[in-house]
């Protein structure tokens, strides 16, 4: 707690002033981000650090494991989609970016390879909500035996599960076919800050930035 006691005076003392103008301009104004950014819980992933954002650019979402339930589901598992719901209703965002991470302790439980214990009924439903993944993985990937390989191949896919699941939402169809919305999925490879994007045309995910 001490840390983040210092780091709020640091903020305070050391760069709020480089951002005063424009938490006044937020305050009077209102946030109106251009992405809603679903991405995981895991303390290694910042979305506003690894894309540069400013206060007031993204609409950030975090859960375990990054996962967009479809729209059907209901109760605590889906305060993602009342999300979804305001980010692309109410803020009117142009784009939505579902980010998943190497690396992931969600994907490892999902896969079994970290155990769940009984103390843990909410995240064990949780994580249901991506078991359409594991059937993936045993249809696509039977050839893969190495753990780490099933891993990064399941993370990826639940990236993909979640861009499907985002189709389901009412909200999402409209604002795409009337072209007012992009849909985007990024894989975020934690060793290198590397960020992979999707390219439909050749079912990869390619880097976003090129070295040269």
């Amino acid at each position: 707690m001490q840390r983040l006691i210092e780091g709020v005076h640091k903020f305070r003392s050391d760069q709020f002033g480089n951002y005063r103008k424009l938490f006044r301009k937020l305050s009077q104004e209102g946030q109106n981000p251009h992405t809603l950014f679903i991405t995981c819980s895991d303390s290694r992933v910042l979305a506003e650090l690894i894309t540069q954002s400013k206060p007031g650019d993204l609409f950030v979402v975090k859960n375990v494991g990054n996962i967009v339930p479809p729209a059907g589901v209901r109760g605590d598992t889906n305060s993602t989609a009342a999300a979804i719901e305001f980010a692309v209703e109410n803020l009117g965002v142009s784009d939505i970016v579902i980010c998943g991470h190497s690396q992931c302790g969600a994907i490892s439980a999902l896969l079994g390879q970290t155990r769940i214990g009984d103390s843990s009924p909410h995240l064990r439903d949780w994580l249901k909500v991506a078991s359409p993944v594991l059937e993936t993985l045993k249809k696509e990937y039977a050839h893969l035996t190495d753990p780490e390989a099933r891993e990064h191949a399941a993370a990826e896919e639940n990236v993909l599960f979640g861009l499907d699941n985002l189709h389901s939402y009412p909200c999402v169809q409209n604002r795409l076919a009337d072209g007012t919305l992009r849909l985007h999925a990024w894989f975020f490879k934690i060793a290198t800050a590397e960020l992979y994007a999707f390219d439909p045309q050749s079912q990869q995910f390619i880097p976003l930035v090129r070295e040269d």
